[in-house]
Parts: structure tokens; C-alpha cells; sequence
């Protein structure tokens, strides 16, 4: 993606925040006459020494799976918040609108685990994730059931072969973040969510910045 300096974040713990608070990625590869094919699908996001590996799984109709078979190696986007820059920010009148967001991408090396033990165990990472509860009545359902919907599926793990993060927050632009935080501080859920991000990039006078928990 498009990268300039001053938006290119080089902490992994910012691109692992943002991956885990947003789960929901896209999945991009090219399809058999080349173009490319869109799966959008919750990743669990595990780190195995100096490797990142994200891990999920697709209906097995879907063909993104063969694709995957065939041609390894894909892109993974991450979107975080995202929200409307006022040019109402900036003590000057010439300014334009914008858009700030936070996103990640990531090229990955598919590798398919088809073992149904090894994707009842990565079925229960992504449980673990979203409701760890619900792993009893998973349990409880019976290995029938079970069995049934692990062959419904094709489970895979991506490892990560390279990773960008964008933070487009304005930090290029300092007379604006005093007005552009009490904005956000006053806007829906995502813009809360960049006022945060602010306050983690110690772009706001007095803040400090906050290590990924």
C-alpha cells in the first residue's frame, strides 16, 4: 500500500493490537484466470518465536482454498478505525478534508491443515477469541456433529513474510492534533478509537505513551 513516512508505523506491537482488535481481515489471492478473489474472514493472530502466523478457515465450496493450493503465497488486510478529518481542525482556513485510518497488510505463505484434530484445535483458538464459553458446548455437541462440520470446512494457517502498518493520524501536521483529539473524543466509536491511538502515540500534549497490554 501506499506509505508514506510519517504514517509507517515499524512497531510489530502496533500491527498485533490493531490485528487483534480487528479481527475481520480480507483475504486476497488470485483466482485460476487471475484476478484477484476477496475472502473476508475473523483471524486468530499467534506469535510462535520470531514468527507471526494468522490462523483460520473457509467453507470448503469456497474456492479460495484451491487458490491458496495452488498459489501459496497472499495478501491479508487488516482495516482498524477509521474517520472523517474536518479541515475545521487547523487554525488556518487553506486545508482540504481528508480521511484518517489504521490498517495493516500482510503478504503470507498458506500452508492447509487438513488433520481434523489439528482444525478442531485451531477452531478453538478463534473460539478462545471471541467466546471462550461457547468451547463447552462445542465440546458437548457430540463427535458426530463435530466431525460433520470440521469436514465442512478447510482450515489454514498464513504465516507472515512481510507486514506493514499504517497509521494515518495527522502526525505531520502538529497545530491540528489539540483540535483533531477533542473532535474525536466527541465522536462515534471509531473516532473514539483514533482519540485513543493519539493518546498511545503521545500526540497529545500531556499524554504518554501507552505499551501494547
Amino acid at each position: 500500500m501506499y506509505l508514506p513516512p510519517q504514517f509507517h508505523s515499524q512497531d510489530p506491537a502496533h500491527a498485533r493490537a490493531l490485528m487483534r482488535a480487528h479481527p475481520l481481515a480480507s483475504l486476497i489471492s488470485n483466482d485460476d484466470e487471475g484476478f484477484p478473489f476477496v475472502t473476508h474472514l475473523p483471524l486468530h493472530v499467534q506469535q510462535r518465536g520470531d514468527a507471526l502466523v494468522l490462523l483460520g478457515h473457509c467453507a470448503r465450496p469456497n474456492p479460495h482454498w484451491r487458490y491458496l493450493q495452488a498459489r501459496p503465497q497472499a495478501l491479508v488486510t487488516f482495516m482498524g478505525p477509521q474517520a472523517y478529518l474536518s479541515p475545521s481542525v487547523y487554525p488556518d482556513l487553506a486545508r482540504v478534508p481528508t480521511w484518517n485510518y489504521l490498517a495493516v497488510h500482510c503478504r503470507v505463505q498458506a500452508t492447509l491443515v487438513e488433520e481434523p484434530a489439528a482444525k478442531d484445535a485451531l477452531l478453538k483458538q478463534l473460539i478462545g477469541d471471541h467466546e471462550p464459553s461457547y468451547a463447552a458446548q462445542w465440546r458437548a455437541l457430540g463427535e458426530d456433529f463435530a466431525r460433520k462440520m470440521l469436514a465442512g470446512i478447510v482450515a489454514f494457517e498464513l504465516e507472515v513474510l512481510e507486514l506493514q502498518c499504517k497509521l494515518k493520524l495527522n502526525q505531520h501536521r502538529h497545530e491540528s492534533h489539540a483540535s483533531l483529539y477533542a473532535q474525536y473524543r466527541q465522536g462515534n466509536a471509531d473516532a473514539r478509537a483514533l482519540a485513543q491511538w493519539m493518546e498511545r502515540l503521545g500526540m497529545v500534549p500531556g499524554s504518554a505513551h501507552n505499551p501494547e497490554v
